[in-house]
């Protein structure tokens, strides 16, 4: 493991690696993976819309993610322009189970702000997944202007991830988020180990 990669997996904090067979079958349908990566940044940029309007109190949350949705929808447009010099079409949104398992995670009907530490955490280790499988594409895909593309997309996610967490230890103890991370670490390293490798999915 080289410097860049250790400083990676100390960002990222993600406990299991993506599946290596993935890359391999992702960028022989690299359709497939278009119409999905541009739908999770639409639903990435409406998990932030979503959180700006369940909680306009918070100022800084507000602030952050006003911004954070601006770049992930500019994100989305990026994709369907790939998808569009390629002559594909955007098609049908897909179920994206990855996040669906992680999302039965948040605690709901509990405290407002325990609730949205939990929905930040758990934004935070979308962005984390998303920015580890944008470096394999960026390390692996064989089309140069894609592997540039998803290097500059994997810069921008590990930011996410690190922006997601500092506001969770803004509005919850600093030790309570670190405790928790580490639980949704696990629960997110087995959602991964369980679920299959498809070629057609960003997660």
């Amino acid at each position: 493991m080289d410097a860049s990669e250790s400083k990676e997996k100390t960002i990222l904090k993600l406990k299991l690696n993506t599946d290596p067979r993935w890359v391999d079958v992702a960028s022989k349908n690299i359709e497939d993976i278009l119409v999905d990566h541009a739908y999770c940044e639409q639903k990435a940029a409406s998990t932030g819309i979503s959180l700006i309007v369940k909680y306009p109190e918070k100022t800084r949350l507000v602030d952050e993610l006003t911004a954070l949705v601006a770049e992930e929808w500019a994100h989305f447009e990026r994709v369907l322009l790939e998808l569009r010099k390629r002559g594909f079409e955007l098609g049908p949104q897909r179920r994206d189970e990855y996040v669906v398992q992680l999302m039965t995670h948040v605690r709901r009907g509990d405290h407002r702000d325990r609730q949205l530490m939990d929905m930040l955490l758990v934004s935070a280790l979308i962005e984390a997944r998303s920015c580890e499988r944008f470096k394999l594409l960026w390390k692996h895909i064989p089309d140069p202007e894609l592997s540039k593309f998803y290097y500059e997309l994997m810069v921008s996610e590990a930011a996410h991830f690190v922006s997601y967490v500092d506001l969770a230890k803004e509005y919850r103890d600093p030790k309570e988020v670190d405790a928790r991370l580490q639980e949704l670490l696990k629960i997110e390293g087995d959602i991964i180990t369980n679920l299959p490798v498809r070629d057609d999915r960003m997660h």
